[in-house]
């Protein structure tokens, strides 16, 4: 049998949440109407042994395997499945470093860059990367694309797919799209992908480090790709008067232990030590003049997080 994704336009067969009719002619008491569940099956529909299992196939396969059933007590069944609503099929979501978060209802083909418009654009606060999590049971034409594409990639066998602006990590159910805001700002193709109901599209924020003491401008600072420890103290305003260059302290949080790393400025400066590459939340302590190095992490204060559970607003993509 031929895949319904492989024949049929696949925004055009029955998705989660859709309202479907099952009118067998001639009668009325074996017809039905319900909801697709999130789990794929006709919701509530009593009438065969087994629950139909309806998400990504047509209305026509979905009549015929439900008239087979009913031929154990009805006579030469006629079947029609219809879908009567498509409205409540799977909201996609856009948060993170964006002005302003949507939720989106899709009922046209959409892309990345379009939704980021209508987000009012990307913040500062962004890290350089989005991140899209992609349920393969809510969209068809998601499913799709990633059969045709897995199918590619193994006749080509060749290790050449389009990995190189987009990294993919998937199960059988779901995949998450990881690519470079720089890339789809660049214009490539790969990294401005449809998207697809449900797709979840988190714009990242940059984590932060903390450079404090003898510095200029003592300040959090949002982490980027490659920050090392003498990037963020000139991020900082440079180095203050008397600053102890050569006992520069680095505490990092690792499980449930911080480790205290010690630098030496100067010799990153002569190009005989190794500049750190930091990571999210260290803290970078600059001792003042006579200072010793600390042991232990100065207390930082972290800003308050907006906890507010307030859904975004909806728009209609049509």
């Amino acid at each position: 049998k031929t895949s319904d994704l492989q024949t049929t336009d696949p925004d055009e067969l029955i998705h989660s949440g859709d309202l479907i009719e099952v009118d067998v002619l001639g009668s009325t008491e074996f017809d039905w109407r319900g909801n697709v569940t999130p789990e794929g099956f006709l919701g509530g529909f009593s009438f065969t042994k087994e629950a139909v299992f309806a998400v990504c196939e047509s209305e026509e396969s979905v009549a015929a395997r439900i008239a087979e059933e009913y031929k154990s007590f009805l006579n030469q069944p006629k079947v029609i499945v219809r879908i009567l609503d498509r409205s409540n099929r799977p909201i996609s979501r856009l948060f993170g470093a964006v002005n302003s978060p949507q939720r989106f209802r899709i009922k046209r083909e959409v892309w990345l860059n379009e939704l980021l418009i209508i987000a009012g654009g990307i913040t500062e606060k962004a890290s350089g990367e989005i991140r899209i999590l992609r349920s393969l049971d809510a969209s068809c034409a998601g499913k799709f694309e990633a059969s045709a594409k897995d199918d590619k990639t193994k006749k080509e066998n060749d290790g050449s797919s389009s990995g190189e602006f987009v990294k993919v990590s998937d199960t059988s159910h779901s995949k998450i799209l990881t690519l470079k805001i720089s890339d789809l700002l660049k214009g490539n193709a790969e990294s401005n992908p449809r998207i697809y109901y449900g797709d979840i599209i988190t714009v990242l924020e940059a984590e932060p480090i903390y450079v404090t003491g003898a510095v200029e401008n003592p300040s959090k600072i949002d982490l980027r790709s490659e920050l090392t420890v003498s990037r963020a103290i000139a991020s900082s305003g440079g180095l203050s008067k008397g600053a102890e260059v050569h006992n520069v302290m680095v505490f990092r949080r690792t499980g449930n232990e911080t480790e205290a790393i010690k630098i030496d400025l100067a010799q990153i400066t002569s190009g005989s030590a190794e500049d750190l590459v930091l990571r999210a939340f260290d803290i970078i302590d600059v001792p003042g003049k006579g200072g010793r190095s600390s042991k232990y992490p100065p207390v930082i204060q972290i800003e308050s997080v907006n906890t507010s559970k307030a859904e975004p607003p909806l728009r209609i993509i049509d």
